[in-house]
């Protein structure tokens, strides 16, 4: 039996090395200056330019025409993670709520053809979405970097599911009460959910965060790029001219890896709960 947790606890071990190992390589090569990872590679110690390449990216204007820095990018990337989060969880919240308490023809139907959009990924409906963006004027705006991408079969179908569990005798209790739709979807449903909103927070706003092919066609605009699309843009704008600047982009993606890992350990205990509670 003890031999038998200590391989479990070694084979943990191993996976948590090949996880945190780049991060922490990626950090350590961000304190280095250009010229040292130009010629060394990755870096296995840290250096001595730990605030001055930090604060470069964050205060330092750079890019094409000069004028964006880091701090921009943090902040439009947080606008795209929050808008993304919060847009996905209301429209799937009605969406759900409509397809339960709502009893029209052929509502399982339409949730269906909702939950197979998940077949559709981004890449598949890219043209079509970029088209109708285009022709509202919705190019280079932060609508056009949202709006496109709330709607959510994943959350219609995890909100679905706990608006099912929950029990008749509540919307008996409500409807006794003189509570029309809107005041029990808004007095009784949306508390009973805070713990799934949690989740769904949180999963929507690492994959919002982390998205990189719709900013990049959605978005030439350089006041509008994203954390995740300004690394690639560091690199851009020094090949050809001097050395890359590989510190700087080790440095952005520690700053861009920074929030959703701060969202997800905060929120570590609602994301688990919301997951997997069964009891009103």
């Amino acid at each position: 039996m003890y031999k038998l947790k200590i391989s479990d606890h070694l084979i943990l071990l191993t996976g948590v090395f090949f996880m945190v190992a780049p991060v922490v390589l990626t950090f350590m090569t961000s304190t280095h200056d250009a010229i040292a990872i130009y010629k060394g590679g990755v870096q296995f110690l840290p250096g001595d330019k730990f605030l001055e390449n930090y604060e470069t990216v964050l205060f330092q204007a750079g890019g094409f025409t000069q004028e964006v820095n880091g701090f921009v990018m943090l902040k439009n990337s947080m606008i795209l993670g929050f808008g993304f989060a919060i847009g996905k969880i209301v429209i799937s919240m009605l969406a759900a709520y409509a397809i339960v308490y709502f009893r029209f023809p052929f509502a399982s139907v339409c949730f269906w053809i909702i939950f197979a959009t998940l077949l559709l990924p981004l890449e598949v409906r890219i043209l079509p979405s970029y088209e109708i963006v285009q022709s509202l004027g919705m190019v280079n705006t932060y609508s056009g970097l949202i709006v496109p991408l709330i709607a959510s079969a994943t959350g219609t179908f995890f909100f679905r599911q706990f608006f099912m569990s929950v029990p008749d005798e509540l919307l008996e209790a409500a409807r006794i009460d003189g509570a029309g739709p809107w005041k029990f979807f808004k007095d009784i449903l949306v508390p009973l959910s805070k713990t799934m909103i949690a989740a769904i927070f949180i999963i929507m706003f690492v994959f919002g965060w982390n998205q990189y092919l719709w900013p990049t066609l959605i978005t030439t605009d350089e006041s509008l790029f994203t954390l995740v699309r300004g690394i690639k843009q560091i690199l851009q704008v020094w090949v050809g001219a001097q050395i890359p600047a590989f510190n700087e982009a080790m440095a952005l993606a520690i700053l861009a890896m920074l929030p959703p890992v701060l969202i997800v350990v905060i929120f570590q205990s609602w994301f688990v709960k919301g997951l997997v509670e069964s009891d009103k």
